[in-house]
């Protein structure tokens, strides 16, 4: 393969380093699981490492596609309508986990559309806002932007009702970030976003704290905010998984009691290998790996806005804009669920945590700003 020469080493190394940490992390949050549901302690190991493989195909696939075909009309409307209607369907019988009915169950995997979706939302519209560069530089911006905001709206309203909040502020942000960078009016979409920023934290989130109070018995959801108030208030019930994880990071210390020594993951903390996996890396190797591991990450996401910037087409850079929040906003959302600096919301840790629709839905992303970042060096070299 012709572009493997121009391969962007400073995403490609950290992305197989944190992969492959993410299987061995896995296994060792998981094996106690494995052996208490009555199988194999290496169940999760072997799940987690095909996914991982898988995701290097796909990761592959993308570096070789012609970015163009992306860019297809029927591709795109083919694209949302399977994004739309697994939505809808996830409504009427979608499986529920952790209060959440996100998932369609595929024999022995469980597919979770809303990560895909969050590709498909990177890649339309990026496209669609390149489509009217010209008429988004006007004082009347919304014009020919109103359809895809309202598009957009529905995505996001369709994630939050399954109810996956989590997934749903994650589209909200990627959506918002590339409008913000597209060129439209910059003061206007500002004013717009501290107005919803207000009306959230003034208005809906006392109310919701309040409905909380009396609704926490038999709302998910609403127990999660309980829990983020008042966490050791109720420890022995929706507080568990936050004061679990206070305990995990507080026995890791610095350098951790050794890998595979956890003893949060041994029936105290529930989702120690997917939602709070970041909890046992702390508790077992130290706070020093887990900075290691954050600054990995991070220099996937500076990588990816750097190839971003330096891009000369409108669509490529919105693409990186697009993939860089997607991962940033994940990352902080997990990480601030585990530090208990926000309310738990289900989101996983990029690369590290268990999970196929995750794994992929990354390597999908990650393919494409490696073939734009491969268009560029081979340009550069010529």
């Amino acid at each position: 393969m012709r572009k493997l020469k121009y391969l962007d080493y400073f995403i490609v190394v950290p992305y197989l380093i944190l992969s492959l940490f993410g299987i061995v992390m896995v296994y060792s949050a998981s094996a106690d699981i494995g052996s208490q549901n009555g199988g194999s302690p290496a169940s999760y190991l072997i799940k987690q490492a095909i996914y991982v493989f898988m995701g290097l195909l796909i990761v592959a696939f993308m570096l070789s596609l012609n970015i163009n075909k992306l860019r297809n009309r029927s591709v795109l409307k083919w694209a949302g309508y399977l994004a739309f209607g697994s939505l809808f369907l996830l409504i009427a019988m979608g499986q529920t986990i952790n209060g959440a009915a996100g998932w369609f169950h595929l024999g022995p995997i469980s597919i979770q559309p809303a990560e895909f979706v969050k590709f498909y939302v990177i890649i339309w519209l990026a496209n669609t806002i390149d489509h009217r560069q010209d008429e988004l530089q006007v004082e009347n911006w919304w014009v020919p932007m109103w359809r895809p905001v309202l598009i957009c709206c529905i995505i996001v309203t369709l994630i939050f009702v399954q109810p996956d909040m989590g997934g749903a502020a994650i589209n909200a942000a990627i959506m918002l970030i590339m409008c913000l960078a597209s060129g439209f009016n910059y003061r206007r979409a500002v004013f717009y976003f501290w107005l919803s920023f207000v009306a959230i934290a003034g208005v809906i989130f006392p109310i919701l704290i309040k409905l909380s109070e009396s609704w926490a018995k038999s709302s998910y959801k609403l127990q999660r905010i309980v829990a983020f108030i008042n966490p050791f208030e109720h420890a022995q019930t929706v507080g568990q998984q936050l004061v679990n994880s206070y305990y995990a990071l507080s026995n890791g210390g610095i350098f951790g009691v050794g890998w595979g020594n956890s003893i949060q993951k041994t029936g105290y903390l529930p989702e120690p290998n997917t939602d709070f996996i970041m909890a046992i890396v702390a508790e077992e190797l130290g706070l020093v790996t887990a900075l290691v591991v954050i600054a990995l990450l991070f220099t996937i996401i500076i990588r990816t806005v750097l190839v971003g910037i330096r891009s000369h087409s409108a669509y490529q850079t919105l693409v990186c804009y697009g993939s860089a929040t997607y991962l940033t906003i994940q990352t902080l959302f997990n990480l601030g669920g585990v530090l208990g600096m926000l309310p738990i919301t289900g989101v996983t840790f990029p690369f590290i945590s268990y999970g196929g629709s995750s794994t992929w839905t990354l390597a999908l992303v990650l393919g494409v700003v490696l073939n734009i970042s491969a268009r560029q060096n081979r340009e550069r070299q010529a």
